[in-house]
């Protein structure tokens, strides 16, 4: 009987899927994602923010947004206060330009109501279809090399070095100063995660992702309880034990509900602000939508995603009600692609998502227990399944693939989707441009004005 009200609601059939793979996807994309419960409280807590109040309304944000998406979409995206934005709100808006986190709320929700605008008058519409296929494929691509360099970083496989930026985890100079126990472990646990997970995969054994994310928690729980690990807050390594010290209350909502203050709504350095949330909070949707949907296999015979308004809109609704209820700019999640690849591809798969959230708020300690080298296997192989693709272009056509390959490199190197976005439309446009009357044709006016507004950002924001 489940099943056959859920295959009404979501076409379960119709999409190829089943309810037990619909929630392991949904359990799968939640999982990958639940880290925001535990960064965003710390970034906007570095704005003045009450952090049990920030994760609250994280939690409560995530929750509507994601449900919003299964039931106006029926697409299997998540949506949570965004990485990048929140430090943009953090550091950039509070700290740099002395706005209050208040104020800073109040740009937010502006910025969704604008946003939601955008997604009913169909312009967000318009700029999706607008974008070419090299440049659809160059974001698959880019968000795959995305994720797969955040799963290493979280993995600490890959790690920050002076000398040369990045280099590999130094495990001889971990073992001579005793960090080998925190660090360099759970490197090695992420490692022998990344080839359990490879190795299910390729045996296509289902829910290959979330047992490879378990099973690196359950074998870090057996060495921080054997001593073997040794949890090291300076280091960023935190306990892998859940903590249920303070029971399951759920932190107040009150020092952050509510609080937006519009008092610099008139002045222009205050409209810049919400312009740059606005900015890259659409491109970053539209990257993240691009690239799953396209890994997914959603996309239609012309390229065009079907009911993508609802998407757009859940989005844009999501950013003005986790603002009311006190967080930074809700957005769709490029960890999506995780429950996408565990074989999510319908709203259910958003509803699960959604109901973890929620259930996050009450289980806090054991969902914010699963460190970040237990996630990042999951990470990798999702990123490196998007790079599947490679082959759809001619690389001896520099016109097709230089603005496609521009667009794949961007989005690592300037740790930003939407910044990969600009860099292959500005540069699809130009090569166009510059080189035979049929290539300007390829040149829609909504792409060449989308290129235009790119380089305006550059040297005005």
């Amino acid at each position: 009987m489940k099943s056959v009200l859920a295959d009404r609601l979501f076409h379960l059939k119709e999409n190829g899927t089943t309810v037990r793979r619909e929630c392991f996807a949904g359990l799968t994309t939640f999982v990958t994602m639940a880290y925001i419960l535990a960064v965003n409280p710390a970034i906007l807590g570095a704005a003045g923010m009450d952090r049990g109040a920030v994760f609250t309304a994280s939690a409560l944000a995530a929750c509507a947004a994601t449900l919003l998406m299964a039931l106006l979409s029926n697409y299997p995206f998540a949506l949570a206060p965004g990485m990048g934005l929140n430090a943009y709100f953090a550091y950039t808006v509070v700290i740099k330009q002395g706005y209050s986190w208040q104020m800073a709320l109040a740009a937010v929700f502006l910025e969704g109501l604008l946003f939601i605008v955008l997604s009913v008058t169909s312009v967000r519409e318009a700029i999706f279809n607008s974008i070419p296929r090299p440049l659809k494929l160059g974001v698959t691509w880019g968000i795959g090399l995305f994720i797969l360099f955040i799963g290493l970083q979280n993995s600490k496989l890959i790690v920050a070095d002076p000398s040369t930026m990045l280099s590999v985890y130094p495990f001889r100079e971990a073992i001579a100063s005793g960090e080998i126990r925190s660090v360099g472990l759970g490197a090695v646990l992420a490692f022998a995660g990344i080839l359990l997970t490879a190795i299910l995969t390729i045996r296509r054994v289902k829910g290959a992702l979330l047992l490879g994310i378990l099973a690196v928690w359950g074998a870090a729980i057996l060495c921080q309880l054997t001593g073997l690990y040794v949890p090291n807050a300076e280091l960023g390594m935190a306990s892998v034990l859940p903590d249920f010290s303070a029971g399951l209350a759920v932190p107040s909502l009150a020092p952050t509900f509510m609080q937006m203050d519009f008092t610099g709504l008139f002045t222009l350095n205050f409209l810049t602000v919400v312009l740059s949330f606005l900015f890259v909070d659409v491109f970053d949707t539209l990257g993240g939508i691009i690239g799953m949907s396209s890994q997914g296999h959603m996309l239609d015979e012309n390229g065009r995603l079907p009911r993508i308004r609802g998407a757009l809109l859940s989005d844009a609704v999501g950013t003005s009600v986790g603002a009311v209820l006190g967080t930074s700019t809700t957005t769709t999640f490029a960890e999506s692609a995780a429950g996408i690849a565990a074989g999510g591809r319908t709203g259910l798969t958003s509803v699960v998502t959604a109901l973890m959230f929620l259930l996050s708020l009450f289980l806090s300690p054991l969902f914010l227990a699963v460190p970040g080298f237990a996630t990042a296997p999951a990470l990798v192989i999702v990123g490196l399944s998007m790079l599947g693709s490679l082959r759809a272009l001619d690389p001896a056509d520099w016109r097709e693939s230089l603005p496609a390959y521009l667009t794949m490199v961007a989005m690592p190197f300037c740790y930003s989707i939407s910044e990969g976005i600009a860099v292959g439309t500005i540069s699809y446009v130009a090569v166009h441009l510059f080189t035979g009357a049929e290539s300007r044709k390829k040149v829609s006016p909504v792409l060449a004005v989308l290129a235009l507004v790119f380089l305006l950002k550059y040297i005005f924001l």
